[in-house]
């Protein structure tokens, strides 16, 4: 499902439902979707870390992965996002 935000950073997002995925305060990140994501490419801006908040950049593009208990969104950062 998209998603739209009044955060100025996000151009925009997608919510995904996956059971068992987070923990129940969503800080369990799911290791085998994130080796596939930089498998990809996708690399880890690990000092951008927040918690349940993981950010990837690829090709200049940057995307927010925020886990929670059963679900996570996907947040493509505008160019000029402050996170």
């Amino acid at each position: 499902m998209t998603t739209t935000s009044s955060n100025p950073n996000i151009k925009i997002g997608v919510k995904y439902e996956l059971d068992n995925i987070g923990g129940e305060q969503g800080l369990y990140r799911p290791d085998h979707y994130f080796n596939k994501l930089e498998d990809a490419g996708w690399v880890e801006l690990e000092d951008k870390r927040l918690g349940h908040v993981q950010f990837f950049e690829k090709e200049g593009t940057v995307i927010a992965i925020e886990i929670h208990e059963d679900t996570f969104d996907i947040h493509e950062m505008n160019k000029d996002a402050k996170y």
